[in-house]
């Protein structure tokens, strides 16, 4: 929202010398965040004078194109230039070349002078062009940066000025205005306008504040006018798309009067540019009073207006001429043809006001601030007057604004004001609040005082009853639809007072409460991971079915997998909540290898999201009161199961230990390692008992290179490569590997402690074993029974070497492990290191039918 100072200086008490960062360091206070400032002088800078031009001679050039060698008065008749330099006359009659024809001899003109400067600092100079010593230019509206008109030269009598040549010409076109720029939040939609900053401004510095609504006086009586009906008989969001509605008529106006410099300067300030005076009224009125208005060619009206619903299959082309087919839920504006405007967002085509138009019917209307913005959204049509309708506008302010308007078009478009007033409806007012005074020292922390209370309220707008000692009753002013429960009063006593008022203490967290224990195990995987060498990334929770269903369902299926699916999406193609982590890891990996990033080691934990066989609630309980242990339950009931999953990618080569070596090809085994190293961060056993590893397949893997993650019997994950199809069509590098794993479970079957075992000081003492064993037996398996028959004097054990081939039966695989015994109290013999090898050597006979090679 852009606040021009002269505006604002009209209804408040701004001083004449305060700058626009003086505003914004006041509104600051009261919760009005600065955002800049605007000013034209930054790119334009004077001498820049009014002109009357007293001689136009046309020279045609031999490049086919006729340029005019003008005489210029800059300087009233009779005084003297106060300017020197090249090509200044001291008489004041400046030779200047220009090239526009759309002026005569006595027209007075914008005159920039040697000196001056224009927008994109261009510097006006004396020149010699065309055979001539041109001193200075006769500018237009472009070259001033006041319009985008450059077909010709701005003549000051199109504006209905007449003034005195050697007049500041900047001074005039209000140039020297600044504008203070601010960030209004939405639920403080009265912000919108120039009466509700100045009503802010005062709050903060306790002057008086004049309300602009308070100057207009609203006719009690008038003839009956345009008949309009309010048909909105099934409303869609609990109120009435539309609860009032005044329209009032102005005949004679002369459509093509110049908008006032005043008046075009304010707006242009304000962000908006000047297109013509009845367009530029409604825009100064919204922008002044908050109230967004609508002006229809009455004569192109057929029949009573009627707001409605838009029917099947209706169609509006809009004033910025797109057609537009509508929707059931749109609110519209519609006359005996159909829909002339989309109610509160933008009018139609058909009724616009153009250069023919004599007679102006105004619309100043109360709309439905949820019908408003969800119009808004579905068309994709942001403008100014939806950014005030949407959030919420003074309801007893159409008849105000609609007058205001009339008084515009009487003044400066010679206009009749016909006498005929339209008023139809009721708006709803925001309802009384019961308010405990003691409330505000009970969320703040200040000790206000009852007067300071009321006065507070009062200076806010409100109407307060001290019905009880304990129970206030507040009515909130009509321009103020966000306060609706006592928390929202306290709110405004404390940003009025002051929050410097509210004293800072930092709470203290009771004694014995820390970190929960899954979140403890938690950070302690994620610092393991981080220490590991992995990256965490965060990516967005919003998927495609697409992936949800190739990296969340190990086998593909026909049958539509179960997905929570967004009622509003922030894009189409992302339509669900995530059931796995991957897809959006692998995105943040392809986006890396894009950017020249190829050695990667990624991870990501968060929540996936799996419905069950409700979803959602039928029914939102209210506010402030408990809903009932039954409600609850409902509600609870809906909410899809939110594991907690850790995923990890790799990608490129490990970083080489050794300098000036390459390192080692990341693949599928540094995926499974990923998953190990999360099992051994939660003191989880490998193998039976713990996370065990085996071969898998997965329809997002490749097949050979694929491992199945279990825990207590349940597939907890998958590790390894992708499959190439899916490399391919995700544009990854080739073998990228990933694992995931269902973090929510291992997290609960974690230990609660974990005891260090003592650094024994004896030597160990190592053997190695190859065992001769079924080609279809995991490594895993395998280790883990050895494991299991060595004993407690088993420290470490390693695979080694694989082989398969020359002097090994078809079907069979050697596997050769590397076995470290220690004992904690003593020396270990080789006769006990090679019974407990023994011992381990038998079990995995007796289980998998192995043989020591």
């Amino acid at each position: 929202m852009r606040i021009p100072l002269s505006w604002i200086r009209e209804y408040t008490q701004f001083p004449a010398d305060a700058t626009a960062e003086d505003l914004m360091a006041e509104l600051v206070k009261v919760g009005l965040e600065e955002e800049e400032v605007h000013r034209p002088t930054d790119e334009l800078s004077g001498p820049i004078v009014v002109g009357e031009v007293l001689e136009k001679t046309p020279e045609p050039q031999s490049n086919g194109k006729t340029i005019n060698w003008c005489k210029v008065r800059v300087v009233p008749e009779g005084q003297r230039q106060t300017l020197i330099g090249e090509g200044i006359d001291p008489e004041g009659v400046q030779g200047i070349v220009c090239g526009a024809h759309n002026f005569e001899v006595g027209d007075k003109v914008v005159v920039t002078m040697p000196g001056a400067v224009l927008p994109g600092d261009f510097r006006i100079s004396a020149r010699k062009t065309y055979g001539h010593l041109s001193a200075g230019m006769i500018a237009s509206v472009k070259e001033l940066g006041i319009g985008e008109d450059h077909n010709g030269i701005l003549v000051l009598s199109t504006l209905g000025l007449d003034p005195e040549p050697g007049t500041d010409a900047m001074e005039l076109l209000g140039l020297y205005d600044t504008a203070a720029e601010i960030n209004v939040t939405p639920d403080r939609g009265y912000a919108f306008s120039i009466r509700g900053v100045a009503r802010e401004y005062s709050h903060a510095t306790g002057t008086p504040f004049t309300d602009p609504a308070s100057r207009v006086t609203v006719p009690e009586n008038g003839q009956a006018g345009h008949e309009v009906v309010l048909a909105d008989e099934a409303p869609i969001y609990g109120t009435p798309g539309c609860d009032a509605f005044v329209a009032r008529k102005v005949s004679g106006i002369n459509p093509d009067a110049p908008t006032p410099p005043w008046m075009a300067s304010r707006l242009r300030l304000a962000g908006m540019r000047p297109i013509s005076l009845p367009v530029d009224i409604s825009n100064y009125v919204m922008w002044e009073l908050g109230q967004p208005l609508h002006f229809y060619d009455a004569d192109t009206l057929q029949g009573a207006i009627r707001v409605r619903r838009a029917a099947a299959g209706e169609k509006l082309t809009t004033l910025d001429e797109k057609e537009r087919a509508l929707h059931a839920e749109d609110l519209v504006i519609a006359d005996d043809r159909g829909a002339i405007g989309l109610a509160g967002v933008m009018g139609g085509a058909a009724t616009e006001v153009s250069s023919g138009t004599s007679t102006v019917l105004i619309e100043a209307a109360h709309f439905d601030p949820i019908s408003i913005s969800r119009t808004k959204r579905r068309h994709k049509l942001p403008s100014e007057a939806s950014k005030r309708n949407e959030r919420g506008v003074d309801p007893l302010l159409p008849a105000v604004a609609a007058q205001r308007a009339v008084d515009l078009l009487v003044e400066l478009a010679g206009g009749t004001d016909t006498g005929e007033i339209t008023h139809v409806g009721e708006p709803a007012l925001p309802a009384p609040i019961a308010l405990d005074p003691s409330l505000a020292e009970r969320i703040t922390g200040v000790p206000y005082t009852p007067e300071q209370l009321r006065e507070t309220l009062t200076a806010v707008g409100a109407r307060v009853e001290e019905t009880h000692e304990k129970s206030w009753t507040v009515t909130p002013p009509s321009w103020r639809p966000d306060l609706t429960i006592p928390e929202a009063l306290v709110e405004e006593i404390a940003r009025l007072i002051g929050y410097d008022q509210i004293p800072s203490r930092l709470p203290v967290a009771p004694a014995g409460r820390g970190l929960t224990r899954a979140q403890q195990r938690r950070r302690q995987i994620y610092s393991g991971l981080a220490a590991a060498g992995f990256t965490e990334v965060l990516s967005y929770p919003f998927y495609s079915e697409e992936a949800n269903t190739l990296f969340g369902r190990a086998e593909a299926s026909e049958s539509p997998m179960p997905m929570v699916r967004l009622a509003n999406p922030i894009a189409s193609q992302y339509p669900t909540l995530r059931t796995t982590i991957l897809p959006g890891l692998l995105e943040a990996v392809r986006r890396n290898v894009s950017r020249g990033f190829g050695d990667l080691a990624l991870f990501e934990a968060g929540s996936v999201f799996l419905p069950g066989e409700a979803l959602g609630s039928p029914e939102i309980p209210g506010l402030g009161a408990y809903p009932g242990d039954e409600a609850i339950q409902r509600i609870n009931a809906g909410i899809p199961q939110q594991p907690l999953h850790v995923a990890a990618a790799l990608t490129g080569t490990e970083t080489s230990e050794e300098v000036g070596q390459t390192g080692r090809q990341r693949d599928w085994a540094d995926a499974v390692e990923a998953a190990r190293k999360v099992a051994e961060l939660l003191a989880l056993p490998l193998g039976r008992g713990g996370l065990e590893i085996s071969q898998g397949r997965h329809q997002a893997f490749h097949p050979g290179r694929t491992a199945q993650l279990r825990f207590a019997g349940a597939v907890v994950g998958y590790a390894g490569e992708l499959h190439p199809k899916v490399i391919e069509a995700w544009d990854l590098p080739a073998r990228t590997a990933v694992m995931e794993l269902d973090l929510s479970v291992l997290i609960e079957a974690a230990p609660e402690q974990v005891a260090a075992e003592a650094i024994s000081t004896f030597p160990p003492t190592t053997q190695d074993v190859a065992l001769i064993v079924g080609a279809d037996l995991p490594a895993g398996e395998l280790q883990a029974t050895l494991v299991e028959g060595a004993g407690d004097l088993l420290e470490n054990i390693e695979l080694f070497d694989v082989y398969s081939g020359e002097g090994i039966e078809q079907g069979k695989k050697s596997l050769a492990f590397a076995l470290r015994f220690r004992a904690q109290d003593r020396t270990l013999t080789a006769e006990e290191a090679s019974q407990a090898r023994g011992a381990a050597v038998a079990l995995a006979a007796e289980r998998h039918g192995a043989v020591q090679r």
